[in-house]
């Protein structure tokens, strides 16, 4: 197959440099090309760049920067910008989580549904931390070799989340849902060198709804979670209800 890699993390991060290396030398990729970020656009989610013009890069063979979000670099790479037919979308290697309330933020996950959006399946991987790239690397291409078997549908995303150990320390594999996290912390106020106030973004909460099935119970317990994702935010129950409600207005 031909894969469009994509990240949040930028184009010189390790983890999509450790993945497009994987895939390079996988027997089922036919062509690797690397559309993303030129800096660290991490939860940037789904933004699309729409009021100014977008600069591609080739900064090595098959391999683009794009001063835009992960969802502008999987757009221009599947809609005309390059003369590549991608069959598949694959976002990360991600340093980090992308668990529970991640996906909503992540950008990872948003240059996977963008690929979903354009009628790709799509994957999206995150280390659950920053040091062994490779056992995501290989559970990735497991993944993947696996992928045939499953028939997945172009409305479907898969959210990979790996332990961030070494590969003979995983446990497994798990198909989980998402888990939940507490609201963030507060916001981190400070002032500039001219004693103007800034303020940081709170890092994010821990985990609320970490019970086993959760991809929060299986990473902390060693295992790889894959959690298939739909984009329809829909409440079917609420809507039931609320049909008879409307005639009472």
């Amino acid at each position: 197959m031909n894969i469009l890699l994509s990240n949040d993390d930028g184009y010189l991060a390790p983890g999509i440099r450790t993945l497009a290396a994987a895939l390079r030398q996988w027997q089922g990729a036919r062509q690797v090309v690397v559309m993303a970020p030129d800096r660290n656009r991490s939860a940037a989610s789904n933004a699309l760049t729409l009021s100014n013009p977008l600069r591609m890069q080739e900064v090595e063979p098959g391999v683009f920067s794009v001063n835009g979000t992960p969802t502008d670099c999987v757009h221009l790479g599947i809609n005309g910008a390059i003369d590549f037919q991608a069959d598949m979308v694959i976002s990360g290697i991600n340093a980090g989580a992308n668990m529970g309330d991640d996906v909503l933020y992540s950008g990872t996950v948003a240059a996977a549904t963008e690929g979903r959006f354009l009628g790709k399946p799509s994957l999206a991987v995150s280390l659950v931390g920053d040091t062994y790239f490779d056992t995501a690397a290989h559970w990735t291409l497991r993944i993947l070799q696996g992928l045939d078997e499953l028939a997945l549908e172009a409305s479907t995303i898969l959210n990979v989340n790996v332990p961030d150990r070494p590969l003979e320390a995983i446990r497994g594999i798990r198909v989980t849902r998402l888990g939940r996290r507490h609201r963030s912390e507060p916001v981190v106020c400070d002032r500039d060198p001219r004693g103007l106030p800034i303020y940081w973004i709170g890092p994010a909460g821990a985990a609320a709804d970490d019970a086993e099935g959760t991809d929060f119970h299986a990473v902390a317990a060693g295992y790889v979670s894959i959690t298939p994702l739909q984009i329809d935010l829909t409440h079917y129950r609420l809507k039931e209800r609320m049909q008879s409600w409307v005639q009472m207005l």
